[in-house]
């Protein structure tokens, strides 16, 4: 059996400030190295207690973020092995999907209180659209 990837822990973006509670950054902060492949699938997550510590907050609030993500797909949980990300490509790409979704809809609530109209809007979107395409060759 090969060995899984080691797991790097890059800085979380956590703040007191944020009106949503801790557990639900944390499963944000996952999702979003998930989704970008920064955590690919089969990769070990740190123990509860792990990353509770490296966040300064309660292992009860890692603990209730990682039993979210396990109930949504994300990542599976096994007994005395500890947490990975999925393997079911299935749910990383409708995490994916509705990563895209929320953002699209900040974006659309952000236009619509801006007075945008949709098509300086849709022209917006792909003239940035182009500059990342372009910015990866």
């Amino acid at each position: 059996m090969p060995a899984k990837p080691e797991l790097t822990l890059p800085p979380f973006k956590l703040a007191q400030a944020d009106a949503r509670p801790m557990y639900e950054q944390i499963i944000d902060n996952i999702k979003q190295l998930v989704i970008l492949g920064v955590w690919p699938p089969g990769m070990s997550l740190p123990s509860i207690r792990e990353l509770a510590v490296s966040l300064n907050v309660s292992v009860i609030t890692v603990k209730r973020a990682y039993q979210e993500l396990d109930s949504a797909g994300i990542i599976v949980t096994r007994h005395g092995k500890g947490s990975f990300v999925s393997e079911q490509l299935e749910q990383v790409s409708q995490a994916k999907q509705i990563e895209l979704t929320e953002r699209l809809v900040q974006a659309a609530e952000l236009a619509v209180l801006l007075n945008v109209d949709i098509t300086t809007l849709t022209e917006q979107l792909q003239q940035l659209y182009k500059e990342k395409v372009n910015a990866k060759q």
